[in-house]
């Protein structure tokens, strides 16, 4: 499989940061894109909506499907995977980006922050791979693709945010799982970065401008996601990628074009905080 022309990719928060470099990426080949969120209007702090992403992705090449909805619900996960069975006919990629974050310790998180973490990244990892594994299993080379870390059961990991760890290491789990289930038939991987990367969400946790320097851009994520959709799902899967380790095994060895600020060096950046 040497690119994704024709391939239809179901991708979870695709209206910014990685959700949108990946779906960009695959429309360069001239992929079918499904874009699943909620944002329809802009952010104050987040800037993009599931229209300006599908814009970018049809300039690149792909044909988009929007699908407004909360990956929380079910029924809105279900008519999303129902259009884009209508639509393209299939999918073949799924890619899990959607996520909530707050690195907030034990008593600086509320319930609600616990709740929504929790339902966005594991409850919605495992629903919206639930209602696409029928799908998917007709495809020639199926792939699902979780943006969530390599699992590590260091105290480290846990006593600085217990409750987003728990939420992460959920879609992780899933992967763990999944891949061992439906090996031989679905191809089921973890994407994670070796920097910071460059995004509103990860810039609002951090907290200003400076750490985001030290970053990656989200091509990044979006150059190794498409080289791991390119490999043989059969012989691909239960692997936690890390990304820069992805391009360097397909022979690619210059990262600087990925650096925010190209005057940095690699030693200048900031590691991501689960590696």
């Amino acid at each position: 499989m040497s690119n994704l022309a024709g391939k239809t990719l179901f991708i979870t928060g695709a209206s910014r940061g990685i959700g949108k470099a990946i779906g960009e990426r695959a429309a360069r080949d001239g992929a079918n894109i499904v874009l699943f969120a909620k944002t329809t209007e802009p952010h104050p702090k987040l800037p993009g909506t599931l229209y300006t992403a599908a814009e970018e992705m049809e300039k690149a090449g792909g044909k988009t499907l929007i699908c407004v909805g909360d990956v929380r619900e079910e029924d809105h996960v279900a008519a999303a995977v129902e259009k884009a069975i209508a639509t393209f006919g299939g999918i073949d990629i799924l890619i899990n980006n959607a996520s909530a974050i707050s690195l907030t310790g034990t008593e600086a998180t509320d319930m609600k922050k616990y709740d929504l973490m929790h339902d966005v990244n594991t409850r919605g990892t495992f629903m919206t791979s639930r209602l696409c594994l029928p799908h998917l299993r007709k495809a020639a080379n199926p792939h699902v693709l979780n943006l969530a870390p390599p699992l590590n059961m260091s105290p480290m990991w846990f006593g600085r945010h217990v409750a987003y760890t728990m939420a992460k290491y959920g879609m992780s789990m899933c992967v763990l799982g999944m891949a061992e289930e439906y090996k031989g038939k679905v191809a089921f991987n973890a994407l994670w970065p070796k920097t910071v990367i460059n995004t509103a969400a990860v810039k609002n946790q951090l907290g200003g401008i400076a750490e985001v320097t030290h970053a990656r851009q989200p091509a990044i994520m979006a150059d190794a996601a498409y080289a791991i959709f390119c490999r043989d799902a059969r012989s691909c899967s239960g692997n936690f990628f890390i990304d820069e380790e992805v391009l360097r095994s397909e022979g690619v060895n210059d990262m600087s074009r990925y650096r925010v600020d190209p005057n940095l060096s690699e030693d200048q950046l900031m590691l991501d905080f689960f590696l």
